[in-house]
Formats: structure tokens, sequence, C-alpha cells
């Protein structure tokens, strides 16, 4: 039996998931996931045959998880389901080690090829994530992010919980690391990322597929 990993914060898609996972034959789900530490921890602990990884996730987005325990586990196939499908993030999701990508807008019979494909270690994209990769490569220089990538994991993971509204004594809390420290990594983003206010960063952290945008106004 292959093991499978869910990572989904919304708990009715995860079900949904796990009950076209539960009809493949081969297949037990292992775990479910709602946020990106637990996801990561949990991955790191079963070691899965498949994942199934949504971009959007509190604490760590999906794209850090999966850089996170990549190279940990390189016999891993990960089959991505989300909403969101910016060119950016679609190349920093490949580039971290993706194997596919299903946009939640496709049909469930398009999530259950991707299954199948992907896990049975071929590559698949739902036509509309499919469109936007052939444009992207059409105009590599449109889809480049520099900045994300001269930021460090901690730096990222710090900028994902600035941009959720959370204040340096909480990240520190959160991170367990001093308030100092967590100062220090702040100040340093904004350096590299030459951004000088929480609005900035937030909006930044959208823009580029870190955070989801806000259904009601940032407090900060």
């Amino acid at each position: 039996m292959k093991k499978v990993v869910i990572i989904e914060d919304q708990t009715a898609v995860r079900e949904m998931i796990a009950q076209i996972v539960h009809a493949e034959p081969g297949y037990e789900v292992a775990a479910e996931c709602g946020d990106g530490q637990s996801a990561l921890e949990t991955c790191l602990r079963l070691k899965p045959d498949f994942i199934i990884l949504d971009v959007m996730l509190p604490g760590l987005n999906g794209a850090e998880v999966l850089r996170r325990f990549s190279k940990q586990l390189p016999n891993a196939r990960v089959l991505v389901f989300s909403g969101y499908q910016d060119s950016a993030l679609l190349r920093e999701l490949l580039e971290a080690g993706a194997h596919g990508f299903i946009g939640k807008s496709a049909p469930l019979t398009e999530l259950q090829k991707g299954i199948q494909v992907v896990a049975g270690g071929g590559s698949y994209f739902s036509p509309e994530v499919a469109q936007i990769l052939r444009e992207a490569m059409t105009n590599p220089a449109g889809v480049a992010n520099p900045a994300v990538h001269r930021l460090t994991a901690r730096e990222r993971e710090i900028l994902q919980l600035i941009a959720e509204s959370y204040s340096t004594k909480e990240i520190a809390n959160k991170l367990r690391i001093s308030v100092k420290t967590a100062e220090n990594h702040r100040t340093n983003l904004m350096k590299k990322l030459d951004l000088h206010d929480i609005a900035s960063l937030t909006r930044f952290a959208i823009e580029y597929g870190i955070i989801e945008p806000p259904t009601r106004p940032s407090l900060s």
C-alpha cells in the first residue's frame, strides 16, 4: 500500500480528497494535515510515498513545506492541489520538487487522473495550469522573482507570519526564538526586499502567493 499524506487547511476539501484517494486501489491515507508546520513534521516522520499539497497554508505555505522536506524525501511524489495559480509560484513549486499541479477549479475527474499519473511516476498539470506554464516559458523574464529567492527559509517564514498579522513578540514565541532575533530577521528581509512597512510586506506576500488576500482588513 502506498502511504498518502493530504495537506489542506479546509476540512471539507481534505475529506473530499481522502474519499478520492480511498477509492484508488493500493493507496492508504496515512495522515491529514491542516497547517504547514504540522505537515512538515508529519511528512518527515511518516516518509509517505505520495503527498497532495495545498499552497495556502497557515504558518508555513505549501512551497516552503515542499522546499524543506524535498531533500529528505527524494522518492516522495508530490501533487499540488491549489486555487492559486500564479506563474511565479508555479515555477517556485516546480523548482522545489513538485511533480504535478491541479487547479481547484478543475473537475474531480482531473484530480483523480492527476493522482494516478503522479503517484505512478509521471508528471501531470491540469489544462489551465499547463497554459500558464506555456506562457511563462515564452516570457521567462516576466515570471522571475529574484527577491524571494534571496530570502533565507527563516526570513520567508517570518514574512508569512508578518503578513498574517502576527506581532514580533508573537512570531518570536511561535518560532521559539528571542524577540531580538525575530527583529533582526524582520530588518534583514525588509532590506533585501527594499520594503519598509508591514503593508508593503503584506502586499508582496499576496502578490507572490505566500498568503491569500485577507477577507477582512488587517489591523497592522
